[in-house]
């Protein structure tokens, strides 16, 4: 089959399923799933190869100025290549001056750090992973020897922070296992001081400072119960403290933390690391939390498999704020559709998250739907360019995607209700010799 007339067939077949599916989606969400018959499939899967390696073609020739158009890029049909060439993408950055930071790899691998120029990429060497704070002033710098605070994107150094040893908190007569080396970090968020930063971890959950790190994931009567546990299930392991699921968010001002874990509620603390809130997640294992930019509201998910649960805390309730697990309470809120939450962002006046289910979806503070996007697999992070009129997506399939927000125009070929637009996608899968722009 010619190029033509392979991009013939796979944007007439694209164009079918994309219609099917967003009828479907929509009579789903009207009269509900359990009514909503047999979902449409992409029959596309047998043409995959040949469209990837037209799109190879087009990165060898630099001929990519029309390549979406002639071949619109899709989830489903690469469904099966995806095992051996996804890979982790998060966090990720837009930079003041409109490039884009990420790294490559999850928390637990030799990742590598990259810069994306339009269709550039350059390495940042010697960086584990990096973060921002909420007002996108600072940037923490992971490095073996502890985390530097840089005024800007490689801008000037603030100050240093060592990484914590895991004996924080210990309590009296437990010999704890320190940490060794580096943890495996999930996130960094420096605090808009550029003092501080909070160190999310699977061995843990800290606010790292000049003088020392505090542990915020457990109290020391919680260590002594976990230990204590450890002891008479796994009498030969190590006392250490490991956690899943950790997650946390600084508040835009920085006066309140919210963390939590699989084994936790959803934790508020204010800036002297005391507890302020403390919410019961309305799903099984807590996930995920964001603040709305005024610092007003707090969105904390928890989830089940892919789906879950959101719930807006206001923080004029706090401090003292305690509600129970699985009970919606009537000074909060219920937010967003059922999933489960992996990235998320706040613009203007909506919440913006992305989930298990390769969607991004949006809501207000009040929780009514806004749009959703399908961009596919597990989304691993988001961002916002300054200006909000782009949003850069990761996911776990190795995809980048650069949306053009609010087009007023709804895309043929995307799935979804919204006029977003995608300008780019690249994809870094691990069996490419280098990233692939689409």
């Amino acid at each position: 089959m010619s190029e033509d007339a392979l991009s013939k067939q796979w944007r007439e077949k694209g164009m079918q399923y994309v219609r099917a599916i967003n009828e479907f989606v929509e009579r789903g969400r009207k009269i509900g799933w359990d009514k909503n018959g047999k979902e449409p499939e992409d029959d596309r899967e047998s043409m995959a190869n040949d469209v990837l390696d037209a799109v190879r073609r087009a990165n060898q020739l630099s001929e990519i100025d029309d390549l979406r158009e002639r071949f619109p890029p899709a989830y489903a049909p690469f469904i099966d290549l995806l095992e051996e060439n996804g890979q982790t993408i998060e966090p990720v950055a837009f930079l003041s001056d409109g490039r884009i930071a990420l790294r490559i790899g999850a928390p637990y691998e030799d990742g590598r750090v990259v810069v994306i120029n339009d269709i550039l990429i350059q390495d940042v060497p010697g960086i584990i992973t990096f973060g921002r704070s909420p007002d996108r002033r600072y940037f923490a710098i992971a490095k073996t020897t502890g985390v530097e605070i840089l005024d800007g994107w490689q801008g000037p150094r603030v100050c240093d922070l060592g990484w914590p040893t895991g004996l924080e908190g210990a309590p009296d007569g437990y010999k704890m296992q320190r940490i060794e080396g580096v943890p495996a970090v999930t996130r960094l968020i420096p605090f808009p001081d550029g003092e501080r930063v909070l160190l999310v971890s699977s061995s843990g959950i800290f606010v790292l400072t000049r003088s020392r790190a505090v542990r915020l994931d457990s109290n020391s009567e919680r260590l002594r119960e976990h230990f204590d546990w450890l002891k008479q299930e796994y009498p030969d392991d190590p006392l250490e403290m490991h956690i899943d699921m950790d997650h946390g968010a600084v508040s835009p001002n920085g006066k309140l933390i919210a963390v939590g874990s699989q084994d936790s509620s959803h934790l508020i603390y204010n800036d002297q690391y005391e507890l302020v809130g403390d919410i019961g997640n309305l799903s099984e294992y807590p996930h995920y939390a964001i603040f709305s930019s005024d610092g007003g509201l707090i969105a904390f998910n928890s989830c089940h498999l892919y789906d879950g649960e959101t719930v807006g805390v206001p923080t004029s309730l706090l401090p003292g704020l305690k509600t129970e697990p699985y009970e919606l309470d009537d000074r909060l809120v219920k937010l967003g559709p059922a999933a489960r939450v992996y990235a998320g962002v706040y613009r203007n006046d909506e919440f913006i998250i992305g989930d298990a289910y390769g969607y991004l979806r949006a809501f207000d503070r009040l929780g009514k739907f806004r749009w959703q996007h399908f961009i596919g697999s597990s989304v691993g992070d988001i961002d916002v360019s300054p200006d909000g009129k782009q949003l850069v997506v990761t996911t776990y399939a190795g995809f980048l995607c650069i949306l053009d927000m609010d087009t007023g125009e709804q895309d043929p070929f995307a799935i979804g209700t919204a006029t977003h637009r995608e300008r780019r996608r690249w994809l870094f899968w691990k069996k490419e010799p280098k990233p692939l722009i689409w």
